[in-house]
């Protein structure tokens, strides 16, 4: 198959050695402004080379993948699935670990690409050097952390969001708040219903293997009906379909079918693009 992707304007942060160098900077400055005792600032310091030692020996190769292929059962559910992000996203430009928490537990490996495309996930949040994000994986809702300011990562900005009320079966693509344009659409049926919530898009793939669709837009998501699609992991995506009939109905497997000016609308759109399924 042929796959297309989407450039963006990288802005990253510095690096890992002089972040070090600033948090050491930081404790000796603690010390001498508050009057802690050495035996603190020591605690403190080998706290700080323990947690940092326990980042460096992580090996990825034990770790689950989170790709639309695998499952995460250690990641934390989207605590806001409803909401909108500000519109960050992150390139994975190398394979990085992905945290429960904060410098916590090392619990997947988010690969570089995702269909071999390449790999830009939605940021929900930002603390302390760290980003969660969306994660593709199973179960729906996976999130994690990942350490920001390294050269395995780069954030960018879409002023795009794809919104889909899959309720009144329509579809409204946004620009910076803006409509750009609204559809009918095809989701799945009662008993094969999309799935709710925030996820992204994930890939851009060329299918040649149907003629259903020129072009699949794989999602974050998966259905939870099905653990499968034809032999893969069961990706819910946005894609066309040649009968208009379907648009404005709930009958697909889970999928979203749009008509063809709207999938040409939304293959355009960057990887890692916020997609709202409410």
């Amino acid at each position: 198959m042929e796959f297309s992707g989407v450039e963006f304007r990288y802005a990253g942060g510095g690096t890992s050695t002089s972040r070090r160098a600033v948090a050491v900077l930081g404790v000796l400055l603690a010390v001498l402004v508050t009057g802690c005792s050495a035996a603190t600032s020591e605690s403190r310091q080998a706290d700080e080379t323990t947690s940092s030692t326990r980042r460096a020996k992580v090996d990825l190769s034990t770790l689950p993948d989170a790709t639309t292929f695998g499952t995460t059962p250690d990641a934390p559910s989207d605590p806001t699935p409803r909401s909108g992000t500000d519109g960050v996203v992150l390139r994975v430009e190398r394979d990085i670990a992905v945290h429960d928490s904060v410098g916590g537990e090392a619990i997947a490996r988010l690969p570089a690409t995702q269909f071999e495309s390449p790999t830009w996930v939605p940021i929900v949040a930002e603390r302390d050097g760290w980003a969660r994000v969306l994660l593709p994986s199973r179960p729906n809702g996976s999130t994690g952390w990942v350490r920001l300011g390294t050269e395995k990562v780069h954030k960018a900005h879409s002023p795009y969001v794809v919104d889909v009320d899959v309720g009144n079966r329509r579809l409204v693509v946004l620009e910076n708040g803006r409509e750009l344009g609204s559809w009918s659409v095809g989701v799945g049926s009662v008993d094969t219903p999309t799935p709710r919530g925030r996820t992204f898009i994930l890939a851009s793939i060329r299918e040649t293997v149907s003629d259903f669709s020129p072009i699949i837009l794989p999602l974050g998501t998966h259905s939870e009906t099905y653990t499968t699609y034809g032999g893969g992991p069961g990706t819910v995506a946005l894609h066309g379909w040649p009968e208009p009939e379907v648009f404005g109905t709930a009958s697909s497997d889970g999928c979203v079918r749009v008509p063809g000016d709207a999938l040409r609308l939304l293959r355009s759109l960057p990887l890692g693009t916020l997609v709202r399924l409410r």
